[in-house]
């Protein structure tokens, strides 16, 4: 028996419902580009902060800017290309990591779980070419409820 939708027609799988490959090789493309936002939530911001163990405040203060009503971690011009503040690209040659990882925000913490990402096979195609991002498409194979749970935020 399928399960239905909210109109009780049955429910329509996902393209991905057999999974997506995903490997992160830590290029830091997913954090760099053409000028964007990196939102985040009051509580992201109050961890983001602890992390790097200074006041909410000042957090606040030096590594964000105001878009609008909202606020985003600030970007740095490098070579041509918007870095996030937090990305860091010396302490492991060859690899950029993120300098708040363990508090970084849902934003980052879902990618490449994004609804604009995994729209259709088409968009997931146009998102790895135009990131680049060498690790969508190879690596183990997340399964739909790892996708679910990335598109959720949870």
């Amino acid at each position: 028996m399928g399960t239905t939708d909210e109109g009780g027609g049955e429910a329509v799988r996902p393209w991905y419902a057999d999974g997506l490959r995903f490997e992160c090789t830590q290029c830091g493309n997913c954090c760099s580009g053409p000028p964007g936002a990196v939102w985040f939530t009051a509580e992201e911001a109050g961890a983001m902060a602890r992390e790097l163990k200074i006041a909410t405040a000042e957090f606040l203060e030096r590594y964000t800017r105001r878009v609008g009503a909202r606020r985003s971690l600030k970007e740095l011009k490098i070579d041509g290309r918007y870095d996030c503040v937090f990305l860091d690209r010396t302490t492991r040659p060859g690899k950029a990591i993120c300098g708040i990882y363990r508090a970084r925000p849902s934003q980052c913490r879902t990618w490449p779980w994004w609804p604009e990402v995994v729209e259709s096979p088409e968009t997931w195609e146009e998102t790895k070419r135009r990131t680049p991002c060498p690790g969508m498409g190879s690596g183990r194979v997340h399964p739909l409820v790892e996708i679910t749970i990335g598109l959720t935020g949870s």
